[in-house]
């Protein structure tokens, strides 16, 4: 059995629920175990100089929230803000982010024997994000490794292990 098979199997169990949404036309899942909350978008404080994609931040019961929409990080659906819109409150590395998406599906089962490898193509999702895909009724869903996506380099929300180990050594020199 390769690594990405054993990294599989230790990310995903066999039986485990994931929370479907929609980016575009996509359907896409996420371990159920992550969401804090779903809520409706609004309002949010904007951060200068922030990516797009990072909408901004707002106050959710004493907590600073950054909200990011997925939709325009990886550029599929409509961006628009109304009262359908969705935010996926999810809780990540003991801290609370907020994504935004088109919509919220269902809560789905799946086993380790439904979900395939996720191809290198073809998807708005890097594939190291990515669990895989799984077949349900006539659709493919895209199951999304948020943990890895949340705390990526590539988002910037978390600071990298390299930027901890570079304050924690000047921190000693001081």
């Amino acid at each position: 059995m390769n690594q990405a098979s054993n990294e599989k199997e230790n990310l995903i169990m066999d039986g485990q629920e994931f929370l479907t949404f929609i980016l575009g036309e996509e359907q896409y899942a996420l371990d159920i175990m992550t969401v804090k909350e779903i809520r409706g978008y609004e309002a949010v404080t904007k951060i200068a100089n922030a990516p797009p994609f990072i909408k901004g931040v707002l106050n959710l019961r004493g907590d600073i929230v950054p909200i990011i929409d997925l939709r325009i990080k990886f550029e599929v659906g409509k961006v628009t803000y109304d009262d359908f819109t969705i935010v996926i409150m999810l809780n990540i590395a003991n801290r609370v982010v907020g994504i935004v998406v088109d919509g919220v599906s269902d809560v789905i089962n799946l086993s380790m024997n439904d979900i395939k490898p996720a191809p290198e193509f073809g998807v708005a999702f890097d594939s190291q994000y990515l669990h895989g895909l799984a077949r349900l009724e006539d659709q493919m869903v895209i199951l999304v490794n948020i943990e890895a996506l949340i705390s990526s380099d590539e988002l910037g929300l978390y600071e990298s292990n390299r930027d901890l180990d570079v304050r924690e050594n000047n921190n000693e020199l001081a």
